[in-house]
C-alpha cells in the first residue's frame, strides 16, 4: 500500500522520533514490564505503515460483503438493520421460561435463545436419578415435545428465529421444533434459528456427550443433510468457539480449533455426497468476545478471512454464502466475577463493543449477576440495553469495519491469520491430509485438551503474579460484602416437572411409542438419516431420554481417557 520510498522516510522518520521524543519518557518508566493480549500475545507500543507494507487492500482486506469478507459479511452491515439482539433465557419449567421468552420480546429482543438444565443438556430425562437436585437448575427442564408446546405458547415461530444451544440431544430438541413447526402450521422452509449441535466442541472442551466422537458426528451431519432439504433457513450447527475459550483457550486457539471443526464437518458431508454449496451455506459459528478488544476485533476479520480462502482452495466452493462466515457472538462468561459485580456490566460493554466493530451477525450479551446466580429480571434489562446503547447511541453500528485500515488491527489481524492457520494445518497433519480425521486423532491423543490446558495456565500465573489486573479481584478490591439479589429457582420446581412428565406418559399411546422408537432403531442399523425417525418419536410424546437411550445401546456411551502426557 506503500512504495519503498515512503516507507523508507516513514523509517527515517520513526528512528528520528524514537531517538528525541519517545526515549526521554523511557527514562521515567512505564506502567508495566510487558504489553499484553489476555491471551498472552505481544502487542508494540506503535504500529505505522511499515507494519502492513506488504498489505495487499484486494487479496487481503477488499470490501465488505465480498471475498475474503475481512471488512464484514454483507455490504451495508448494520446500516441495514442492527445484529440480531439474543438474550440466553431459560430456567426452571417452560412456564417459567415462556414468559421470560414473552418479556424480553416486549423488552425490544430480536432473537430468542434458549439454555437447557442439565439433565435436558446430557440427553437424560426429569425423572432420572440423575437428575437428581438439577431439574430446572440451569436453564428449562425439556422432557418431551409437551414442554416445547409450553416453553413457545404464544409465540408464532414463523416470526422469530430461535437459538437452542444444546449438543449431545440437539437432534432431540431440532426435532421437536419441527414438529411444533407442523402443529402450528408453519411451512417448514420458513423456520429461522440456530442449533448450537457441536458435538466435536464438546470432546475438545466442554465435556458434554452421551456416545462416542465419531457416531456423534454421523448425527450432526444427518441435521445437516436433513435441514438441507427441510428447514434451509434453520442453521443445524452452530460450530462453537465459545466454550474452548471459556476452557481457557487463546484467542488464537479459539479460532483455530473452532474453523478446524467447522472444515471437519464440511469434510464429513463432502463424504456423505452432500455438494459443498448445498450446505455450506447453512453453516454458522460462535464466538467468544474477551476484554483485549483489538485482540478481538482482529479475531472475527482473521477468521472470516480464512474461512473463505480454504473454502475456496480447498473445498472448492462457489456460492458466496459457501464462503461467508457467519456468526454469533457471546461476551465472556469467563471474565465476569462475583466481586463488585457491577463492573461486569463494563466488563460487557467493551466485549460487546468489540463484536460489533468485528462484524458480529448476533450478539448475547451477559448479565452483571450471572457469576452469582442465573440473570435477574433487572441484570437482563441492562444486558440488553447495553446492546440497543451501542446499536442506537454510540455510531459504532454505522460504519462498516470501522477499524479497517488502522496500522495496528491490520497487522494484528495478519498475525492472528498466520497464527491461526499453523493450528489448522497442524491439525490437517495429524489426519494425513484430512482435518476431520486430525480432529478425530486429537480428541483420544489429548492434543486439544493440553493445548488449552497449557494456555490456561500460564493466564493463571499471570494472574496469581499481578502481571494480569482483574480489578475487584486481585487489584481495587473493597472490603464490603456483596449481596446483590439473585434470581432463586423455586425448589417445587422438580416436583411441577415430574408430575408433567408423568401425565404425558400416561397419556401417551404406548404402542405408537414403541413402534417409534423400533423405526429409530432400524433406522441407525440400516445407516439412514434419523432425523425423521426422530420426529416422529417426538409426535408420539416419546421423551429426551428414550430417544438418546437407543442410540446408547447401539454406541456405547462415551468415557474420556486420561490424556497421554
Amino acid at each position: 500500500m506503500f512504495d519503498e520510498e515512503d516507507l523508507a522516510e516513514i523509517r527515517a522518520e520513526r528512528e528520528r522520533w524514537e531517538s528525541e521524543t519517545l526515549e526521554p519518557f523511557l527514562e521515567k518508566g512505564e506502567r508495566k514490564d510487558e504489553f499484553v493480549t489476555v491471551s498472552n500475545h505481544e502487542v508494540d507500543r506503535l504500529y505505522t505503515p511499515e507494519d502492513v507494507a506488504d498489505l495487499d487492500y484486494d487479496e487481503d482486506l477488499g470490501y465488505p460483503g465480498e471475498p475474503p469478507y475481512t471488512r464484514g459479511a454483507y455490504p451495508t452491515m448494520y446500516r441495514g438493520r442492527t445484529w440480531t439482539m439474543r438474550q440466553f433465557a431459560g430456567f426452571g419449567t417452560a412456564e417459567e421460561t415462556n414468559e421470560r421468552f414473552h418479556y424480553l420480546i416486549d423488552e425490544g429482543q430480536t432473537g430468542l435463545s434458549t439454555a437447557f438444565d442439565m439433565p435436558s443438556l446430557m440427553g437424560i430425562d426429569s425423572d432420572h436419578p440423575m437428575s437428581e437436585g438439577e431439574v430446572g437448575k440451569e436453564g428449562v427442564a425439556v422432557d418431551t415435545l409437551r414442554d416445547m408446546e409450553i416453553l413457545f405458547d404464544g409465540i408464532d415461530i414463523s416470526e422469530i428465529s430461535t437459538s437452542f444451544t444444546i449438543n449431545p440431544s440437539a437432534a432431540v430438541i431440532y426435532a421437536m421444533y419441527i414438529a411444533l413447526a407442523d402443529q402450528q402450521g408453519v411451512d417448514r422452509k420458513e423456520v429461522r434459528g440456530t442449533l448450537q449441535n457441536d458435538m466435536l466442541k464438546e470432546f475438545i472442551a466442554q465435556k458434554e456427550w452421551v456416545i462416542p466422537p465419531a457416531p456423534s458426528l454421523d448425527i450432526v451431519t444427518d441435521t445437516i443433510e436433513f435441514a438441507v432439504e427441510e428447514t434451509p433457513k434453520f442453521h443445524p450447527v452452530s460450530i462453537s468457539g465459545y466454550h474452548i475459550r471459556e476452557a481457557g483457550s487463546t484467542a488464537i486457539q479459539e479460532a483455530a480449533f473452532t474453523l478446524a471443526d467447522g472444515f471437519a464437518y464440511v469434510e464429513d458431508c463432502l463424504d456423505r455426497g452432500m455438494a459443498v454449496d448445498e450446505f455450506a451455506p447453512l453453516l454458522s459459528f460462535f464466538f467468544n468476545s474477551h476484554n483485549s478488544i483489538f485482540e478481538e476485533i482482529s479475531k472475527f476479520r482473521a477468521s472470516r478471512r480464512i474461512w473463505a480462502n480454504v473454502m475456496d482452495e480447498w473445498y472448492g466452493a462457489e456460492a458466496a454464502e459457501s464462503k461467508r462466515l457467519k456468526f454469533h457472538t457471546q461476551t465472556a462468561g469467563q471474565s465476569l466475577t462475583a466481586q463488585q459485580p457491577l463492573n461486569n456490566i463494563v466488563r460487557v460493554t467493551i466485549q460487546a463493543l468489540a463484536a460489533v466493530m468485528g462484524g458480529t451477525q448476533s450478539l448475547h450479551t451477559n448479565s452483571y449477576d450471572e457469576a452469582l446466580a442465573l440473570p435477574s429480571e433487572d441484570a437482563v434489562r441492562v444486558a440488553l440495553r447495553t446492546q440497543q446503547i451501542i446499536g442506537e447511541e454510540s455510531g459504532a453500528a454505522d460504519i462498516v469495519d470501522p477499524m479497517g485500515g488502522s496500522f495496528a488491527i491490520e497487522k494484528l489481524t495478519d498475525e492472528m491469520e498466520t497464527e491461526i492457520m499453523a493450528y489448522i494445518e497442524e491439525i490437517k497433519e495429524m489426519g494425513d491430509g484430512s482435518v476431520r480425521d486430525g480432529v478425530l486423532n486429537g480428541i483420544p491423543q489429548g492434543y486439544f485438551h493440553r493445548e488449552i490446558q497449557d494456555a490456561s495456565y500460564e493466564y493463571q500465573k499471570r494472574v496469581d503474579a499481578g502481571k494480569e489486573v482483574v480489578v475487584g479481584v486481585n487489584e481495587y478490591t473493597i472490603d464490603e460484602e456483596t449481596d446483590p439479589d439473585i434470581l432463586k429457582i423455586d425448589p417445587e420446581t422438580r416436583d411441577r416437572q415430574l408430575n408433567r412428565l408423568e401425565r404425558t406418559k400416561n397419556e401417551r399411546d404406548d404402542t405408537e411409542v414403541e413402534a417409534t422408537l423400533e423405526a429409530l432403531s432400524e433406522a441407525i442399523d440400516d445407516g439412514e438419516n434419523v432425523m425423521p425417525s426422530i420426529i416422529d418419536a417426538v409426535k408420539a410424546y416419546v421423551t429426551m431420554g428414550e430417544i438418546m437411550e437407543v442410540f446408547e445401546e447401539h454406541y456405547g456411551a462415551y468415557q474420556e481417557t486420561a490424556s497421554p502426557a
